[in-house]
């Protein structure tokens, strides 16, 4: 029952932002789904936000192309930590919550993952927010989902970050979020 729900609100949702997108011929990228505007009213981490629409559709949309260190995860029953985090994980939170929380910002909609999360580019004005967290070393280029056109330009801003050691790129021994999920089991390893 509660797929079918799903898969009625996911339909109704892409025929919203097609007719926001058409009414208000707001310009799209030339891979996105949809463009949607929306005021961001969560950042669960580095690379993960939730987005209202002026309509007051919530979507949770995880950032394209970058991954982000991994927060601590607390269980919200016992409140005690079900997840531990890594290094840097916070800072990459705040950073991200510094520049869009509150703020309206446009999300090209590139894909929806396994996790029914909208796959985005943020933009807050003329800025990609994406490419900022890579380019401040508060994430990697996720070389595994990357696609042109993004792809050269986050690999490059990546390897620019680690040639100045920015960020996570300072770390002594730092550890892909996408291995760290993985030798922890941790919910979205892929």
């Amino acid at each position: 029952m509660r797929s079918k729900i799903f898969l009625l609100n996911s339909f109704l949702l892409l025929i919203l932002t097609s007719c926001l997108t058409s009414c208000a011929n707001i310009p799209t990228s030339s891979s996105a789904i949809r463009t949607v505007t929306g005021t961001v009213t969560k950042v669960s981490d580095g690379d993960t936000i939730h987005l209202t629409t002026p309509e007051q559709t919530k979507l949770r949309v995880r950032l394209y192309g970058i991954d982000a260190p991994e927060t601590v995860k607390i269980n919200n029953h016992t409140d005690e930590i079900s997840k531990e985090g890594q290094p840097y994980g916070e800072e990459s939170w705040r950073a991200l919550e510094s520049k869009i929380m509150g703020k309206q910002v446009k999300l090209d909609i590139l894909d929806i993952d396994k996790y029914r999360r909208m796959v985005g580019m943020i933009w807050l004005d003329n800025r990609n927010i994406n490419l900022e967290m890579i380019k401040e070393g508060y994430a990697e280029a996720f070389i595994e989902y990357l696609k042109e056109p993004y792809k050269t330009e986050f690999i490059k801003a990546e390897s620019e970050a680690n040639a100045a050691r920015k960020g996570i790129w300072a770390l002594p021994e730092y550890e892909r979020p996408r291995d760290f999920r993985k030798r922890l089991n941790v919910r979205g390893a892929e």
